[in-house]
This record gives structure tokens, C-alpha cells and sequence, in this order.
């Protein structure tokens, strides 16, 4: 059967088209700059690679143009009719929602019922829901919530110390995120390992453009560093991270600046790109850092620095760590990241081997083989877990 995934995002929208249940990807490819009348289409089938220029004003337009490249110009050799199911990544579930559903009226009540909660995600992810139920209405679709990975958590991990009445009422509470990236680290560390990740205790380090810190416990999360919403945590591309919200006032009344203001210095100005005042892109920070430029190195340093406190904190919290995992676009790819996190942790016994480390090219262990916490490096296909998630859902609904 052939499944779409979707992952729509707060300007983009990420797709690809994968025949289950062996996962083989026919395309794949994104839409980015929605909202402007010079928006990307990309688009990859391991022999083509395509990127044109459309103007894509929303997330409907943006579906409308995948569906037409891909289907009417036959570009897989895969008819509209081929689809058979449609796979949604959604950030927010809620407390209610932690598993994967068949998305249904109810379904989606609910996700509009929440998306005040992840204001910057779900709505996007409801623009695609209902742009396939327009143009693919008669096929299933189902929703993969990101935050049902964390809902393990137990209460003093969650609660916030507000009145509890604020709990009772709006469920103002951690939720935590990148849980379908979670799953997916935890598959390749079985293989890696060859056991099972439900015998180790965990620290995860997701590091992408949104970065998220995760202690899992024998296959639990226990602990993770976004919270109410994403921005909760590590420093992000543009995202503050941990601050003390009375900063956050004390700005809003200086500057005279509104709720939506001050929530888009928090969420979009800030992060790697306000401290280093060149870009959200670390590579790019870590190129002038090399230059000498003063707040790119300061940024680099704060970055590992709240990185490798959270390490030491979720080694805490679970009594030891016997692994700990490096996933996300710079995890993946930064190996000066990598060592700045993980130098000073070998009285923990995580010893980085510092040629692994450089020389490694995708996956593996870039520790040294006198570690006694594995030191692990792994790609996280998001993609693939929703894709199995609504190949389940979908033999389910037979």
C-alpha cells in the first residue's frame, strides 16, 4: 500500500510518499516560504531532484501543489487513486491524546480545541487535514501526535509550581516534544546495539533547528526539556529556551511590547540567531566563531553549555546513564558540538573518541571502547514512524 505523510509546518510543508509496510520512499520533498509568491518546491526520487519557484499563499495551495506535480505529471508512475492512507505528524495532542488515531470529526474537534496550546504548529497541521479531506476525500487519514511519547512522565516531571487550580483549568502542564524523532532514535540505537533500548537508561539529545533533551529510562521518558509548549529547554535556532519568565515582563514593559510580540521574541528572534546576530543556521555561527567573531563563539559555547546541563541533570534523575545519543541536523553533522557537549563528562564515565568522532559519516559509536556510557550517534526518520503508525491504523480500520 502507499502512504503521504505530511508534516506541516508554521512555513513549510514537508512530504513523501512511502510503500508500506517495507518503507521504500517513491519521493520526497518539501514546499517552503508558504506565504510568499517566491515559495521552494522541492522534490527528490533518488533519479530526479527538482526545486521550482510558485507562489504558495497557504498550506491548501501548498498540498494543491504537491498533489498536481506529483499525481497529474506522473512523476512515480503512483495515480491519486494509489493512495491509500495519509499519515499526519501533529505536535500537540494534549493530555487526552497520546496514541496514533484514524483522524474522524471527533478527532479533529479536539485538535481545534487545543491549538491554542501549540499555537506556531497545530494550526498548520489542521490546514492539512482538511486540504486532503478537499482534495483526497475519500482516504483515510490519521494523526501521529508528537508529545504522546512523553506522556510517561510521571507528575513531578510535569507538574509546573503555578496554582494547581491553573493545572485543573487550561492543563497548563510540561507535554514535551520531538517524541515521533524519540521513537525513531530509539529504533536505530537497537540496532546499533543490537538489544533492545528498554534494557539502558537513555539521555537523548535531538538537536536540530528545534532541539529537545529527553532522559528515557527502560524504554520510558521520565524527563524532557520542552514543556507547555517547544520553546521550553535548550537554546534553538530561534527559540530562548530556558528563561526566567520575569525577564520576559520586565522586556515586555520596557519595550512596550505586546503578548504577540513579546511571544515572537521568545520563539522567533531569539535562540542561536538573536545571541549571535548572524543566523539561525550553525553553520554558519561556527563559521565566523572560527573568524574570531565574539558573540558566535559565546553562542557555541552557551549552546553546549545548557546542552551538557541538561545531561548531567537527566543522569540524575535516573540514578546513571548507560547511553547517551546525538540525533538532529547538527547532532548529526557537528562533531565540534558533539565534543564541546561531551568533554568533561568522563567522570560519568563518557569518554568521546575524539577520531570516531571526526571521522564518522552517518551512524555509530563515537565513543571509546574503555567507556562505560555508550556514546551514540543516530539519524532520525520521523517519516518512517508515522508512516508505520498509519500503516497500523489503517490494517486496524479493515
Amino acid at each position: 500500500m502507499n502512504i503521504l505523510i505530511l508534516n506541516c509546518g508554521s512555513s513549510s510543508i514537508k512530504f513523501q510518499i512511502a510503500k508500506m509496510p517495507e518503507y521504500c520512499v517513491a519521493v520526497q520533498g518539501s514546499v517552503e516560504r508558504i506565504g510568499y509568491r517566491d515559495a521552494q518546491f522541492k522534490y527528490s526520487t533518488g533519479n530526479d531532484n527538482k526545486c521550482e519557484t510558485f507562489s504558495v499563499m497557504n498550506h491548501e495551495e501548498g498540498i494543491n501543489l504537491i498533489l498536481d506535480s506529483i499525481f497529474e505529471k506522473n512523476i512515480i508512475g503512483i495515480k491519486k487513486q494509489d493512495i491509500d492512507a495519509i499519515g499526519h505528524r501533529v505536535v500537540q495532542g494534549g493530555d487526552k491524546q497520546n496514541v496514533s488515531v484514524k483522524i474522524d470529526s471527533d478527532v479533529i474537534d479536539y485538535i481545534e480545541s487545543i491549538k491554542e496550546l501549540a499555537p506556531l504548529h497545530n494550526p498548520n497541521h489542521l490546514a492539512g487535514i482538511y486540504a486532503c479531506r478537499k482534495f483526497l476525500p475519500d482516504i483515510m487519514q490519521a494523526a501521529v501526535f508528537d508529545n504522546g511519547f512523553h506522556m510517561t512522565l510521571p507528575k513531578e516531571s510535569f507538574m509546573y509550581g503555578i496554582p494547581h487550580e491553573y493545572y485543573e483549568k487550561y492543563r497548563i502542564r510540561r507535554y514535551g516534544f520531538h517524541g515521533i524523532a524519540f521513537r525513531s532514535m530509539a529504533e536505530e540505537v537497537d540496532k546499533i546495539l543490537n538489544d533492545s533500548h528498554k534494557n539502558y537508561k537513555i539521555v537523548n539529545l535531538m538537536l536540530g533547528s528545534g532541539t529537545t533533551a529527553n532522559a528515557l529510562k527502560y524504554g520510558k521518558s521520565i524527563e524532557v526539556s520542552t514543556g507547555f509548549t517547544p520553546q521550553e529547554g535548550l537554546i534553538q535556532s530561534t527559540r530562548a529556551g530556558d528563561i526566567d519568565a520575569a525577564a520576559i515582563l520586565y522586556l515586555m514593559k520596557k519595550e512596550n511590547l505586546s503578548i504577540d510580540q513579546a511571544d515572537e521574541l521568545i520563539n522567533k528572534k531569539s535562540g542561536w540567531n538573536g545571541m549571535s546576530g548572524i543566523s539561525n543556521d550553525m553553520r554558519e555561527i561556527f563559521a565566523a566563531a572560527l573568524k574570531g567573531d565574539e558573540k558566535a563563539i559565546i553562542t557555541i559555547e552557551a549552546v553546549c553549555h545548557r546542552a551538557k546541563k541538561y545531561v548531567g541533570a537527566y543522569s540524575a534523575v535516573m540514578g546513571g546513564m548507560d547511553v547517551l545519543v546525538f540525533s538532529g541536523g547538527v547532532g548529526q553533522n557537528a562533531h565540534n558540538i558533539r565534543k564541546k557537549i561531551c568533554l568533561g563528562l568522563e567522570y560519568m564515565g563518557a569518554e568521546i573518541d575524539t577520531e570516531k568522532n571526526i571521522k564518522l559519516q552517518d551512524e555509530g559509536i563515537i565513543s571509546k571502547d574503555s567507556s562505560k556510557v555508550k556514546i551514540i550517534v543516530v539519524k532520525a526518520n520521523e517519516e518512517k514512524i508515522i508512516a508505520q503508525d498509519t500503516f497500523e491504523i489503517y490494517k486496524q480500520s479493515k
